[in-house]
């Protein structure tokens, strides 16, 4: 799977150990930054990196990685067709793409380990939508409200 990665300063080590990690288990990674923890940078431009690789097809899913995992999930779902959640539990991380159509993994890098975070993106990567109807039919009112209040 084509995976798009970034984080800000404090997500830096822990995006670095996935972006080595998920290349060993044969994933394409593409890692956008950052490339050190010693300067500070802004999860926003984390997240929008991201996004926008997913939305222009570059990728099929992304991981951000933030000091809490907050700050990247909130300005990731600010772009239209991301679908963005913290996850530091395995279940979230596989059931937010099967029920949600999660395509952002968003991880603390304060909150959570190496070890933790690889369990966390297999389970996401591993992941697929679900086409129970049941489903199928809250995605749609999701994509209803994010056209509601696109402008």
């Amino acid at each position: 799977m084509k995976i798009a990665l970034a984080s800000d300063h404090a997500g830096y080590i822990l995006k670095k150990h996935l972006v080595d990690y998920l290349k060993q288990q044969g994933h394409d990674v593409i890692d956008l930054g950052v490339d050190t923890p010693d300067v500070p940078s802004d999860y926003p431009d984390a997240a929008v990196a991201v996004a926008e690789a997913i939305t222009s097809g570059q990728a099929e899913r992304g991981i951000l990685a933030c000091g809490s995992g907050v700050g990247a999930c909130i300005a990731a779902n600010k772009v239209p067709g991301i679908y963005a959640a913290i996850a530091h539990d395995s279940y979230s991380a596989h059931q937010g793409v099967e029920h949600d159509r999660m395509n952002v993994l968003c991880l603390g890098a304060r909150i959570i380990g190496t070890a933790l975070a690889e369990e966390l993106a297999d389970a996401f990567l591993k992941a697929t939508p679900s086409d129970e109807p049941r489903h199928q039919r809250r995605f749609g009112k999701i994509q209803s409200i994010e056209r509601r209040y696109q402008k």
